[in-house]
């Protein structure tokens, strides 16, 4: 009995033990990863600290962690800042930017040389194709505790030639991945993965006065109600807010209230040409789907959604899926679907810019005034026809 009851407890003082060892470590990992932000990055300690309990800095092993969103989010800025508030913590260091563009220009290699080069400052590397590349990344790189950042990723390729498997990296590697697909990182063997939020309205207001004004507040008198309508068309979007903020810093009241009532008619082309990116890469079925959404369907039903899209024969049940999982959509815990209002807006310009000056030549209609034109005055096209006859009869049927 003594025996049973002794075992008994020295189980007890183990598991204890283990517990109190792992707090301490998690202790000790906050205060090596203490969020540190400067005053211009607003919103940005609460995302460093969910971004670190994920890297998990104290455990010894080698993680690889995605930060995943729409663009504008501030994927890149986050990582920028992890990285550089992390970086004495590991023998050697590298940030890639712009994987995608650098990929498209300069091919792999370059990214493998990248790599290797900011790791190994003093050695020259000369090889010729990706398989050299991996074995040497993979032997150099085993032994030696290093912190990769990974910056605008959108194609597996670029996690095979640049991660390659966990055992590339020496114990107490961190790896991080910053991407718009979040298909890549479900596909690949990612420990953990980080989504950013949009900006509350209270941080939104104090980033855009920060661009507009250099102040943290907005001016008294006419500027406040103007900042507000700037803030709510922007959602939140770091991107749109600073884009915004620094076109209108300088300029008088009057002309604020031009550029507001221009943003109602013709977007921003900065902001729209960075969202774009993220709908060049879809095939044509699931950009439909984007478009359709976009002119007549954000904040619908799913499942009301999914019914007109199979009349079209779009196969929305894998198309809706490659947009969710490229940050392009959303559907909430109540089965609609939604998308960010900017992104709507980017593809309502698409439709637009086929054909401005007659809506009939168009290949989505949604604006009552088109409608009654193109009805009244015969004017519809058989592209028109074609594509969106369903989504047409709808509109007509709600009254749109």
């Amino acid at each position: 009995m003594k025996k049973k009851l002794f075992k008994k407890l020295k189980f007890i003082s183990c598991r204890h033990e283990s517990e109190f060892i792992i707090e301490i470590i998690k202790k000790i990992s906050a205060k090596l990863c203490h969020p540190v932000t400067h005053s211009d990055l607003v919103g940005m300690t609460e995302r460093l600290e969910d971004l670190y309990l994920k890297i998990n800095i104290g455990e010894n092993d080698v993680r690889i962690i995605g930060i995943c969103g729409m663009g504008g989010i501030g994927k890149t800025t986050l990582a920028r800042l992890a990285y550089n508030q992390m970086s004495h913590h590991f023998e050697s260091k590298s940030f890639i930017a712009d994987i995608r563009e650098v990929s498209d220009k300069c091919g792999l290699v370059s990214l493998q040389k990248q790599l290797l080069s900011e790791i190994f400052h003093d050695e020259c590397f000369e090889f010729f194709n990706v398989h050299e590349g991996n074995d040497i990344i993979s032997h150099m790189l085993s032994r030696k505790k290093v912190l990769v950042v990974l910056d605008d990723v959108d194609n597996i390729q670029h996690l095979k030639c640049l991660v390659g498997r966990h055992d590339w990296f020496g114990l107490g590697s961190r790896i991080i991945v910053t991407t718009r697909e979040e298909h890549l990182l479900r596909s690949w063997p990612v420990d953990d993965m980080y989504e950013p939020k949009t900006l509350n309205p209270k941080d939104a207001l104090q980033l855009f006065s920060l661009k507009a004004f250099h102040s943290d507040t907005v001016p008294k008198g006419d500027f406040i109600e103007l900042s507000y309508h700037v803030v709510k068309y922007a959602g939140g979007l770091p991107l749109a807010l600073e884009i915004l903020g620094c076109f209108l810093c300088g300029r008088d009241a009057n002309q604020w209230r031009s550029a507001i009532e221009r943003l109602k008619r013709d977007s921003n082309k900065e902001i729209l040409d960075k969202l774009r990116i993220s709908f060049d890469g879809p095939e044509e079925r699931e950009k439909n789907i984007f478009l359709d959404i976009a002119c007549f369907f954000n904040g619908k039903e799913k499942d009301f959604v999914m019914k007109v899209l199979n009349s079209c024969e779009f196969f929305p049940d894998i198309g809706i899926d490659v947009l969710i999982k490229k940050s392009l959509i959303k559907v909430d815990e109540h089965k609609y679907l939604w998308m960010h209002n900017l992104l709507q807006e980017m593809g309502r310009k698409i439709v637009r810019e086929k054909c401005v000056d007659e809506p009939g030549k168009r290949c989505r209609l949604w604006e009552g005034r088109d409608v009654y034109h193109v009805l009244t005055k015969n004017t519809i096209s058989c592209l028109t026809k074609v594509t969106s006859v369903s989504i047409l009869l709808y509109n007509i049927k709600n009254n749109i």
